[in-house]
């Protein structure tokens, strides 16, 4: 085992492996509840449901199926990576991508008058096809040889970006910030709780936030002084307090598991092998005609392409797994991973499944080898069956990993020539504009339209742009038509 997955060779060890393991599926297992959540509009008693009087029972159908889908794709995907890239690297269905899914194919659909579940399979044709571009983009080599194209200012600062975006993730799960009509965001309002909601409601209500800033600072407390596992350690001592702040015991019912078994056998896994599926892709009332169709197919590529992409330079470059040439370890064979997982997701039945940038939390704990992956893949298939385990530990638990992560992936915006500013703005657009637009993608793409403009009109355009052009055609493309 050792010499397959490399362990020695990297670094690391069986402990750390285990632990960068777990530490990965806890920092994303949310994504199982929160996945059909998002594609289903919350499901049968959703805000589809209740407030505009669309179908409970198909939405409880698709969120049924789409459930087991989500398990199934990120055990299957994060097996891959396992045994066929090798890399401490986890997949599951991409937040943002559930979301513009939902209102593409299920909230779409029911506005356009076209049935619900035919909405949801025509769906998946259209992630099955992007897919399929992807699987070809990857055996080719133009995707690893895109990613390795862009400019040296972008390759820096996307990891830092991606360590703003998940700890503004792990801010946002954890209620340490909060919604404001006048500023946007804004802190915690913990005297606001206390005056509005008094004694143990306000108590309740403030809890999570706590915890979270708690288990951040016994993350970094741990990290300094070198304990091995700090951040598995802080996850579970923070669910521990959580519980006990909360004064409650975990609990689940495993009930539900045969429906969820049942309709994804006859909703779910279905859908792609249905000629009426295909019909709908491209002519429903909700897509709008061949041409939306095909956009829509692009736009699942774009997003999914430079969301791999930007997870693969951030995580490599925490763990040091970066070649001569400051580019992510076997990065095709990593690509190729997130190409298969997205075609297979679509045959199960829910949209694109795309490498996480959780995977950096397990990195952080250790993890260097495909063995990560494997501890990984092994509790989503757990969850399959156990379904409420995956619960047990709360967000807030988790939410102190994301914002560690965070502060280690900062870093690397150091590196960044800030003296020269065709390298300093495309830098920081990057950086910021990730957590903003919650997109990694988004940041990218206007990134690499910074970079395009500032050298095209400073003089400084070579051969060698020509890609970072092709991208930020692409992203501006993209911008115009379709709102993501």
């Amino acid at each position: 085992m050792d010499k397959f997955f490399k362990i020695t060779e990297r670094g690391s060890n069986y402990r750390k492996e285990i632990v960068g393991g777990l530490t990965t599926f806890f920092a994303m297992a949310y994504i199982i509840f929160v996945n059909p959540a998002q594609i289903a509009a919350d499901g049968a008693g959703g805000w589809l449901a209740t407030d505009f009087g669309a179908n409970p029972v198909a939405l409880g159908q698709i969120w049924n199926s789409v459930f087991v889908a989500s398990v199934l794709i990120a055990f299957l995907g994060t097996l891959l990576y396992a045994f066929y890239a090798k890399l401490p690297y986890a997949q599951a269905c991409g937040m943002g991508l559930n979301s513009f899914f939902c209102t593409c194919f299920i909230s779409g659909a029911y506005f356009a008058g076209v049935d619900l579940i035919g909405g949801y399979h025509s769906g998946m044709v259209i992630i099955f096809i992007s897919g399929i571009v992807f699987l070809i983009l990857s055996f080719t080599g133009a995707r690893e040889y895109i990613a390795k194209a862009m400019p040296d200012c972008l390759k820096k600062s996307i990891p830092a970006g991606i360590g703003l975006f998940i700890a503004f993730i792990g801010f946002k799960n954890a209620g340490l910030i909060t919604a404001n009509q006048y500023t946007f965001v804004q802190f915690v309002d913990i005297n606001g709780m206390i005056d509005n909601l008094g004694g143990l409601a306000a108590w309740r209500a403030m809890v999570p936030a706590i915890i979270a800033f708690v288990g951040f600072i016994i993350i970094a407390i741990l990290s300094k002084k070198n304990v091995k596992g700090a951040v598995l350690i802080g996850v579970l001592a923070s669910a521990v307090l959580y519980y006990v702040a909360m004064w409650q015991v975990p609990s689940f019912d495993i009930s539900t598991i045969g429906q969820s078994f049942k309709d994804f056998g006859e909703v779910g896994v279905t859908g792609l092998f249905k000629a009426e599926s295909w019909k709908l892709a491209f002519t429903g009332k909700h897509i709008g005609g061949i041409f939306s169709a095909i956009v829509l197919i692009i736009s699942f590529c774009i997003v999914d392409m430079f969301d791999t992409v930007g997870t693969l330079y951030g995580t490599a470059t925490e763990a040091g797994m970066l070649d001569k040439n400051g580019d992510p370890i076997d990065m095709n064979k990593a690509m190729a991973c997130d190409s298969i997982a997205t075609v297979g997701g679509a045959a199960l039945g829910t949209s694109t499944c795309t490498t996480f940038v959780e995977s950096a939390a397990g990195v952080a704990a250790g993890a260097r080898t495909g063995l990560a992956s494997l501890v990984t893949s092994l509790c989503f298939l757990a969850c399959l069956f156990l379904t409420p385990l995956a619960s047990i530990v709360p967000s807030c638990a988790t939410a102190p990993a994301l914002i560690f992560v965070g502060v280690l992936m900062l870093k690397n915006f150091a590196n960044v020539d800030m003296k020269d500013l065709r390298s300093a703005v495309p830098a920081f657009l990057t950086l910021i504009m990730m957590p903003l637009t919650y997109s990694i993608s988004n940041g990218i793409g206007i990134g690499c339209i910074a970079y395009v403009l500032i050298t095209l009109f400073t003089g400084k355009f070579t051969k060698k742009d020509l890609i970072a052009t092709l991208i930020a055609l692409i992203f501006l493309a993209k911008f115009a038509f379709v709102t993501m």
